[in-house]
């Protein structure tokens, strides 16, 4: 592995990091949010829902036009939004103009979610492709370790409005990094890039159901993880009666799971193939997840319980989300900015459906926050079967990628 391979994967995943910064950081602030701000606990959440949604609608806009414009100036134009949104959610006077603004930033971050996948594919594809997407899941997957850490920190001596200030600053430092960056569709790809080409894109993706099969098998992993960051600073803190700090621990071992697992997906693919490891690790994801809703359905509800099975059952799911996004896209290279955009607008939407499912069963415990994490688990692993079981190619995908 080059030193240059290092520096991209680095600066892509620093890059893919910033949104999820964002979100990660603020976690441990939500309930003095909604204290502060007078707000309801749905209140507060709505401000983490917004982002999902504005960040999954922007994704259809800014994945076309990476296509048509380059890959640099999305990420430029994004970040610069960002940064408002970041100061107005710093300088809101009450829940309605932090949740705006929270939109705001959503919008602004969905850039830096959907470019550098793009960028991936543009150069690479097979276990090259799974090699860089895990080095670059290894920097944005720093985010659910240090972010709440961070954030505990910040609010506890300066208090959660400086969590914004930083996030921003946070932005400003990426728009350095954006001009060292090397273009990586160069003039003579967009000729034929268009509007008309991009919803011809989008209706030749939405008919590929090899394509949305994988993509949703991300998808509802990513969404049992966005069910565990809207609830789960409620249930650890309020429930549980763990301080910020110690929440920002217990969360930060759910992502080194995640972190370790995934950098073994370049080594595992090259050995028995991308698909095989998909199937494989989805089955261990949602066993898991389904052992960990009959315990806690049974009443037992118990900190180390949860953090043992969520331990566990994330770590097989960061197998599956760099090997689902790199297979996905695998077909699709002339539209890689077009296809990448689709993924993450599908993927955070059906995460932002999640969470607000989840929400409204929402009653302090643990309960219906591990029964939504499971219930995405198996609606992951039917996919896989459906998907990866029946596929035409698969004699030939199931052998390791050169």
């Amino acid at each position: 592995m080059t030193p240059k391979f290092l520096r991209l994967a680095l600066l892509l995943g620093l890059l893919s990091a910033i949104g999820p910064f964002a979100i990660d950081m603020y976690l441990p602030a939500l309930p003095a949010i909604g204290a502060d701000l007078k707000a309801s606990t749905s209140a507060v959440q709505m401000s983490l829902l917004v982002f999902f949604i504005a960040t999954g609608l922007g994704q259809v806009v800014v994945g076309p036009i990476s296509d048509m414009v380059g890959r640099k100036s999305p990420l430029f134009v994004g970040l610069v939004i960002f940064a408002i949104g970041g100061v107005g959610a710093a300088l809101a006077p009450n829940i309605e103009w932090l949740v705006f603004f929270r939109f705001v930033q959503g919008i602004g971050a969905c850039a830096g979610m959907v470019v550098p996948r793009a960028i991936v594919r543009d150069l690479h594809t097979g276990t090259e492709a799974a090699k860089l997407m895990s080095l670059l899941m290894l920097v944005f997957s720093v985010s659910p370790i240090l972010a709440p850490l961070t954030g505990s920190f910040i609010i506890e001596s300066a208090g959660w409005r400086a969590v914004f200030w930083v996030v921003t600053a946070a932005a400003l430092i990426a728009l350095v990094m954006v001009m060292v960056l090397q273009e990586t569709r160069p003039a003579e790809q967009r000729v034929g890039s268009s509007l008309g080409s991009a919803l011809r894109g989008y209706r030749h993706l939405l008919g590929d159901r090899n394509f949305l099969g994988l993509t949703f098998i991300g998808a509802f992993g990513i969404s049992s993880f966005f069910v565990y960051l809207s609830s789960s600073s409620f249930i650890l803190i309020d429930h549980y009666g763990l301080s910020p700090s110690l929440y920002s621990v217990f969360f930060s071992i759910n992502a080194v799971a995640f972190i370790g697992m995934s950098q073994l997906t370049g080594m595992l693919a090259q050995r028995f193939g991308l698909r095989r490891v998909v199937r494989t690790a989805v089955c261990g994801y949602a066993g898991f997840m389904v052992l960990l809703l009959v315990v806690t359905s049974f009443g037992i509800d118990r900190l180390d319980v949860l953090a043992t099975l969520l331990f566990i059952g994330y770590g097989f799911l960061g197998l599956v989300i760099p090997s689902t996004a790199v297979l996905a896209l695998e077909d699709h290279g002339e539209i890689a900015g077009t296809a990448s955009a689709l993924m993450g607008t599908l993927q955070l939407a059906t995460g932002a459906v999640a969470m607000a499912v989840v929400g409204v069963f929402f009653n302090g415990t643990s309960l219906p926050m591990v029964a939504g994490i499971a219930g995405c688990a198996v609606l992951a692993f039917a996919l896989a079967q459906l998907t990866l079981g029946r596929r035409h190619q698969a004699t030939a995908a199931e052998a390791p990628a050169e």
